[in-house]
């Protein structure tokens, strides 16, 4: 996530990054640039008598574009709905997280406990931050090689990890280091966790329906496409210019809405999960370990 100056006009206006839909869609602009360019040829040489009629066009396009204008502030609106849900969840885990470790650290005396559940809640986010994009990375966990063994082969690490926190959990409760309504209150917490990721997984796993997705990209292409056949009498071969930025900011809103609503992935404007999952696994460790940062374990 690119971190930012909101109230910095002029350094935005004249920014000019990787993220940037120009650098996305040159290619579309310059195929649409010489589209617009045979269109305005075409009927300025072969269709000059009907400049009166086509200019009439200007009308319905305004129109038009008033419809995909409503259109677009949908998708926009229904993308950045997904990456502030997205967002609102991650500040859950961060928030049960830190809640989690300071009702460890006061139910729990012996440091290896202490240290145990400081892995295993870190070991937690990364994997969860993994299993929303391409899958696990064993390198970012912190295991022994027997964990490891216990872990290796589910297709769903991130519930494997909960299950053997209650694992442990159970056992502690068993030998009575912690209490019923100890267990009780770690339960909420860890619940918390697997709530927060379903509801990131069902942000991915529901994409915006095919048919809707599929209309407005034809609806989109044939309204920029057609433009010059409206404003050819007016502006000539100026025309593509109109058509080409017109093009831009409408293909450019779409762009955006689909990159930020699966908003789990690397992308620049995709959420900052890579720093909520250092802050969640610091935070455990400070609380219950009494140290910054630990140390991967690459002992399996």
């Amino acid at each position: 996530m690119i971190k930012y100056n909101p109230k910095s006009w002029i350094q935005l206006i004249f920014a000019f990054h990787k993220s940037d839909t120009v650098r996305i869609l040159w290619r579309e602009l310059l195929y649409m640039t010489a589209l617009s360019l045979v269109i305005a040829w075409v009927e300025i040489s072969f269709f000059e008598g009907i400049h009166e009629q086509l200019t009439s066009l200007t009308v319905v396009y305004s129109l038009v574009g008033f419809v995909i204008s409503l259109l677009l502030v949908f998708r926009t609106n229904t993308a950045y709905d997904r990456w502030w849900e997205g967002r609102r969840k991650w500040g859950e885990m961060v928030n049960d997280s830190r809640n989690l470790s300071v009702k460890l650290k006061a139910f729990l005396d012996d440091p290896a406990d202490r240290q145990y559940f400081a892995r295993m809640i870190g070991n937690f986010v990364f994997a969860a931050k993994e299993h929303l994009r391409t899958g696990t990375k064993w390198e970012l966990l912190d295991l022994t090689g027997e964990e490891y063994e216990q872990i290796k082969g589910r297709s769903h690490v991130p519930l494997t990890i909960v299950q053997l926190m209650y694992e442990k959990l159970a056992a502690l409760k068993k030998k009575e280091v912690i209490t019923q309504n100890d267990f009780l209150s770690l339960d909420k917490n860890l619940n918390s966790f697997m709530d927060s990721l379903g509801s990131c997984e069902r942000i991915k796993n529901t994409p915006i329906p095919y048919s809707y997705s599929i209309f407005l990209k034809k609806f989109i292409f044939i309204y920029t496409s057609t433009l010059p056949l409206a404003f050819v009498s007016i502006f000539g071969y100026y025309s593509a210019i109109i058509s080409v930025f017109v093009f831009y900011v409408i293909v450019s809103m779409e762009v955006l809405a689909e990159e930020i609503e699966d908003p789990f992935g690397p992308d620049d404007n995709d959420l900052p999960t890579d720093n909520l999952s250092e802050k969640i696994r610091n935070n455990a460790f400070e609380v219950l370990v009494d140290e910054r940062k630990p140390q991967s374990s690459e002992d399996f």
